[in-house]
C-alpha cells in the first residue's frame, strides 16, 4: 500500500509519498492556505496529481474535531474555512481517490501505539508542545475519539479556576512554546514583543542563565501538573512528549522531575506507593509522527471497509 500523505498544521503542509515499510520520498512543504476552503482543496491536489498513478489514495492529519466516518471536519483548529465542511468528501471527489482523515494529535498518538514509544501500553498520552498544545489520549489499547470527536483536545482545559474567562490561562497558552517563551519575557523582565523563539531559549537554560531556568521550572510544573491530573483520571503508564522542544533532554527530564516533586505532596502520598506513576518519554517519531499516524490510520480504516 502507498499513500500520498499530508500533515496540515496552521503554517505549512508537509507531505510526502509513504508506503507499508514507513519509507517515505519526494516529501516537502509548502505554506498552509489562509484564505478559503476551495484554495486549500486545490493546493492539495496540485501535490497529488504528480503521484496520481503510484499511490492508492490520500490520509491527512489536520487540526480539529474530525469526524473520522464522515471525513468531516466539526470544529476546532485554527483552518476555519475547514469548520463544518466535509473535507474528505470534497477532496476525494477533487482527486478521484479514496481520502482518509484524522485529527493531528491523534494522529501522533497513533503512531506512537503502533511502533514508537506507546507500544504495548494500555492507557497512555501524547502530549504536543507547539504553538498550541495538541494530544492524543489511548485507553484499553485504543485512541479515544469520544462522541463528538473531541477527546484529547488538551487546549481547551482552562487551568485557572478563579478567572475562568481569563483565555491566557488554558493549556493552549500556558503550556505551549507560546507560553514559555511569555514566562521567559516576564522572569528576564523583558517587553512582550522581544523576539525569542525555543531554540534560544533552551539555549540559554544550557548556559546557566537564571531567568530562562527559572521559566522551563514554572512551565515544566504546568505541564507535569496536567499530566498528573490525566493519570489520576485514567491511570496513564507513559506520556510521550512531541513537538519540536521534545528533542531537548532537559525538557523531558524536567517534567519528570516536577512530576514527581507533585506526587510527593499530593493526596496520592497517602495511598503508601501503590498509586500508579507515570512514565515521561519523548516521541519515538517526532515531527513525523502526524504522517506516520496518517498513514497508519488509512491502512486499518481500508482493512476494516473491505
Amino acid at each position: 500500500m502507498k499513500l500520498m500523505v499530508f500533515d496540515v498544521g496552521g503554517t505549512e503542509i508537509k507531505y510526502s509519498v509513504m508506503d507499508e515499510t514507513l519509507h517515505r520520498w519526494d516529501c516537502g512543504s509548502i505554506p498552509t492556505p489562509t484564505t478559503t476552503l476551495d484554495d486549500f482543496l486545490s493546493a492539495l491536489s496540485a501535490l497529488y496529481q504528480p503521484h496520481r498513478d503510484e499511490v492508492s489514495g490520500i490520509t491527512m492529519s489536520l487540526p480539529g474535531f474530525i469526524d473520522v466516518e464522515r471525513g468531516q471536519v466539526n470544529g476546532g483548529g485554527a483552518l476555519t474555512y475547514n469548520w463544518q465542511q466535509p473535507v474528505g468528501p470534497l477532496l476525494a471527489e477533487k482527486c478521484g481517490c479514496p481520502v482518509y482523515l484524522a485529527n493531528d494529535g491523534k494522529c501522533a498518538a497513533m503512531a506512537e501505539l503502533w511502533q514508537g514509544s506507546l507500544k504495548g501500553c494500555q492507557n497512555a498520552s501524547v502530549f504536543l508542545i507547539g504553538t498550541g498544545v495538541g494530544g492524543g489520549l489511548i485507553v484499553d489499547g485504543k485512541i479515544l475519539n469520544g462522541s463528538h470527536f473531541t477527546a484529547g483536545e488538551y487546549s481547551f482545559i482552562n487551568v485557572n479556576t478563579h478567572d475562568w474567562e481569563n483565555l491566557n490561562d488554558t493549556m493552549a497558552l500556558r503550556c505551549s512554546i507560546i507560553g514559555l517563551l511569555a514566562r521567559y519575557r516576564e522572569e528576564a523582565r523583558l517587553p512582550d514583543d522581544f523576539p525569542i523563539d525555543g531554540r534560544a531559549l533552551f539555549r540559554l537554560v544550557l548556559d546557566g542563565d537564571k531567568a530562562a531556568k527559572r521559566a522551563l521550572d514554572i512551565f515544566c510544573k504546568d505541564v507535569a501538573i496536567q499530566i498528573y491530573n490525566l493519570t489520576v483520571l485514567l491511570d496513564l503508564e507513559r506520556v510521550a512528549i512531541g513537538g519540536g522542544i521534545s528533542k531537548q533532554p532537559i525538557l523531558i527530564e524536567t517534567i519528570q522531575k516536577k512530576l514527581d516533586e507533585i506526587y510527593t505532596c499530593s493526596p496520592a502520598r497517602m495511598t503508601d506507593g501503590s498509586f500508579p506513576k507515570t512514565q515521561v518519554v519523548p516521541c519515538h517519531f517526532s515531527s513525523e509522527a502526524n504522517q506516520v499516524g496518517a498513514f497508519y490510520h488509512a491502512q486499518r480504516k481500508a482493512q476494516n471497509d473491505t
